[in-house]
């Protein structure tokens, strides 16, 4: 059964859609990533252009973000105060990523840009993640001792001003670098379509030292804020948003993220990080493979606007 999309111009199989969203929103749920790292190269995978799928994949996110944290909400687990304090960043990273987004667009370099930034940083989070996952599960079968790492040492932002405490997280640290790891995350979402949650738990777990459940429910609490936002941005600011497409990613992603929430409190932590470095670097590697291949048509043909 196919449908129509508007603003992309093409037809799609409605449940090819809806298996996308529903795929991308269980893992959403049970690593507490947007998913966006998924369902944008699978939205290009299937045939949508690259700018129309990086501006619709973050209603998903919304939504499937929406179920996750409505689940983790009723078990305690969502540091709202870290989450505002991340979302005073994000919201100005989101605008700025936008705007950048829109640059990008009229020069031609979206795709690329895209591409690459999607191989590096992946690439670079994915093997950090792996790598230290497999040392805590080595650990745990050799029966040593884990490795703890008290909060607030050997860190040298911990020094800086603007302390505040957050009680969910059992952290005393600085505003500023929770804001900029906020913009970060924002600016990125915007740009490659994605929740940043593969870049936030990684530092929470790391740098904040917040425990690796409340990471989980905190990112999906700020993905949930950001992605609204660029949404909203996109739609206004580069009227890119396919309403279709986005209310079927919608409603397969909610489906979804319900059942990966109560999956991924089954797993122990470092098996949940191990799982989710896997994903990430197999994500980067399929995009360098794209990136560095040999076109199907050597040439193409498109209506580019006339430069400001």
């Amino acid at each position: 059964m196919s449908i129509y999309l508007p603003i992309a111009e093409l037809p799609v199989n409605i449940f090819v859609i809806l298996s996308l969203g529903i795929a991308v929103g269980f893992i959403s749920g049970m690593f507490g990533v947007g998913g966006g790292f998924l369902m944008t190269p699978l939205l290009i995978l299937v045939g949508i252009p690259p700018a129309i799928a990086v501006a619709n994949v973050p209603s998903h996110m919304a939504a499937s973000s929406m179920s996750g944290v409505l689940n983790y909400w009723r078990k305690r687990l969502v540091d709202v105060g870290l989450g505002l304090v991340l979302l005073s960043g994000g919201m100005i990273g989101t605008a700025v990523g936008v705007w950048f987004f829109a640059i990008l667009m009229r020069r031609g370099q979206l795709d690329l840009v895209v591409g690459l930034s999607y191989v590096i940083l992946l690439g670079i989070v994915g093997g950090i993640m792996l790598t230290e996952s497999i040392r805590a599960i080595l650990r745990t079968h050799r029966g040593a001792a884990p490795v703890v790492r008290r909060p607030g040492t050997h860190a040298w932002f911990h020094g800086l001003p603007l302390k505040l405490r957050f009680r969910q997280s059992r952290i005393y640290v600085s505003a500023l670098p929770i804001t900029v790891i906020g913009f970060v995350i924002g600016f990125f979402g915007a740009i490659m379509g994605i929740g940043g949650g593969f870049l936030l738990i990684p530092a929470l777990i790391y740098l904040m030292r917040v425990p690796t459940s409340v990471s989980v429910a905190t990112s999906l609490f700020l993905t949930l804020c950001t992605m609204l936002i660029a949404t909203v941005l996109h739609a206004i600011e580069n009227r890119t948003v396919d309403i279709v497409l986005a209310l079927s990613l919608m409603v397969g992603g909610v489906i979804g993220a319900q059942f990966g929430a109560r999956a991924g409190q089954a797993i122990r932590a470092e098996q949940l990080r191990l799982l989710l470095g896997v994903l990430v670097l197999g994500v980067a590697f399929r995009v360098a493979v794209d990136l560095v291949a040999w076109p199907g048509d050597l040439f193409t043909v498109i209506k580019m606007e006339s430069l400001p």
